[in-house]
């Protein structure tokens, strides 16, 4: 995985060298489909390092549980506390539980190690049934998971039916302190042949949706999503990252299960699922109450060049017009304060000098609708302009339209949109803005760059120093502030970023166009 967002979340530390460790408490499947079986699986993909704690043992092939036991509270204790003894967590997973005292006895450690310093996330699949139609939960166990075990969740992964009857609900608001949820719909959600899952949590709420993978073999697919999610914590992912990790490796799994026996056989996880643009889901905006079809939606317009070279971010027409006399082709107007009096006359300023400007492509950050009154060529969004502006409204313009990203789950919120180009960051430190994010990096924006089929923008700290270094990711462009605005000469600092941008740069723009193609 990559670098991790800190949005909503402290970063988790984890030795330099060292894996993340997860422990799955849980029922034993003896057809290996689900189960601990599977989570070793999903927690193996993922790159953490995987302990067990037997909850419960059943009797079950593909087609049909015969038996299911608990073990002892005593015994499940045991296991906790050798555990604890050797390799303690950063996140736990729960699946069958089997038994009222086995919920306490969990609940009992998770204090514990709370108590002891430890920020254990704890991932709560709720598991009530089997697909089969077997019935793993009594009224009073359903009670225990109510009363005791979800107020210490840090996300809880039922699916419809499991959510019903822990009384949880889709469209929910999340409150400060509570669990977050994410109601998983890939057991009956078939609305516009898409598989659609509700997160509610400190970072965002709405849908995740990717079309649905049609196979007759999806046994482990809830096991595979929550061990997943509670790699993705323990490695210092936020939920709402960790939810889209899930989404995507559960999603590959799917598209690798087999068949074993008569019945539905595993998906199987596999380490590459986030290298593949298949598996990003549409994140819907802010009030949306229906998932988003993402295979119907209108791309936004293309760039004249989508090999964006130097990206300069300024504050005036003025600079704007210095900016495109030493050579920079792609620049964007960002004028903060919707109360300067002169805000409508620097947009249009910049638009006209633009215009005369061949090559040029100004992008307006923030106020698109008085770029939309004067005829921008584009407009550059942040994640919070996304719950009010008009999108139907910029793509019947023709705008082109740029948004800015700085984790997984904002990635897959923006990708929904099929904008022009995406900006990611930051790659590295900055003081040009105060950013609750963590220095994605180089890696990262090499990672966005290879799998994103549209110009990637890195953002944020770059500088002649790294320039050369931000152009070898592949990444289409490298949008910078300070270095231009605050040196000396700001025309040699200008034709020495493009210089150090086209020297190693290796942007493939005929590569890029080719995956450009919206179904």
């Amino acid at each position: 995985m990559r670098a991790r967002s800190t949005f909503g979340t402290e970063l988790r530390p984890v030795r330099p060298g060292v894996r993340p460790i997860v422990w799955s408490i849980a029922g034993s499947d003896s057809g290996a489909g689900a189960g601990l079986q599977a989570d070793l699986k999903a927690l193996q993909a993922f790159g953490v390092h995987g302990c067990t704690a037997v909850a419960s043992i059943t009797a079950q092939n593909s087609v049909a549980v015969t038996r299911v036991e608990p073990v002892s509270a005593e015994l499940l204790d045991a296991q906790l506390d050798a555990l604890a003894h050797d390799l303690p967590p950063q996140a736990i997973k729960t699946g069958l539980l089997g038994s009222v005292d086995n919920v306490r006895v969990v609940c009992r450690w998770v204090d514990r190690l709370r108590a002891r310093g430890l920020p254990v996330a704890l991932v709560v699949d709720p598991v009530l049934g089997s697909t089969t139609g077997a019935s793993f939960a009594s009224e009073a166990l359903v009670q225990a998971y109510v009363q005791e075990l979800l107020p210490r969740a840090t996300l809880v992964t039922p699916n419809r039916a499991e959510a019903a009857r822990l009384g949880l609900g889709v469209g929910q608001a999340y409150q400060p302190g509570q669990a977050s949820v994410v109601i998983t719909g890939g057991d009956d959600s078939k609305e516009n042949g898409l598989a659609s899952d509700w997160l509610h949590c400190p970072q965002a709420s709405g849908w995740l949706s990717l079309p649905r993978v049609t196979t007759a073999h999806h046994h482990g697919t809830g096991c595979t999503f929550a061990s997943t999610a509670a790699a993705a914590l323990a490695s210092g992912y936020c939920v709402a990252d960790a939810v889209v990790l899930a989404k995507m490796a559960t999603t590959h799994a799917l598209r690798h299960a087999y068949a074993a026996g008569q019945g539905a056989g595993p998906v199987q996880a596999w380490p590459d699922f986030a290298q593949h643009i298949d598996n990003l889901p549409a994140f819907t905006l802010p009030g949306a109450t229906t998932p988003l079809a993402l295979h119907t939606q209108q791309p936004c317009a293309l760039l004249n060049n989508p090999a964006l070279g130097v990206y300069a971010v300024v504050d005036s027409a003025d600079w704007v017009r210095r900016v495109l006399a030493a050579g920079i082709r792609t620049v964007q107007l960002r004028i903060k304060d919707p109360t300067e009096p002169k805000l409508a006359a620097q947009i249009q300023d910049s638009i006209a000098i633009a215009r005369a400007t061949p090559g040029a492509q100004l992008f307006i950050n923030d106020h698109w609708q008085l770029a939309l009154q004067h005829g921008a060529y584009g407009v550059h969004l942040g994640q919070e302009d996304l719950e009010t502006v008009d999108m139907d409204a910029l793509r019947k313009a023709g705008v082109r339209l740029g948004l800015s990203t700085h984790s997984y789950w904002e990635v897959a919120r923006a990708w929904a949109l099929r904008p022009s180009y995406i900006a990611c960051g930051p790659i590295f430190a900055t003081q040009s803005k105060d950013m609750p994010w963590i220095p994605q990096g180089l890696d990262n924006l090499r990672y966005w760059a290879g799998v994103l089929p549209l110009p990637v923008v890195g953002i944020a700290g770059i500088d002649v120093h790294n320039v050369a270094d931000v152009a070898a990711t592949g990444a289409a462009s490298a949008a910078v502030i300070s270095a231009i605005t605050q040196v000396a000469d700001p025309v040699q600092a200008c034709r020495a970023l493009q210089q150090g941008f086209a020297g190693t740069g290796f942007f493939d723009s005929t590569r890029l166009l080719s995956q450009l193609t919206f179904t």
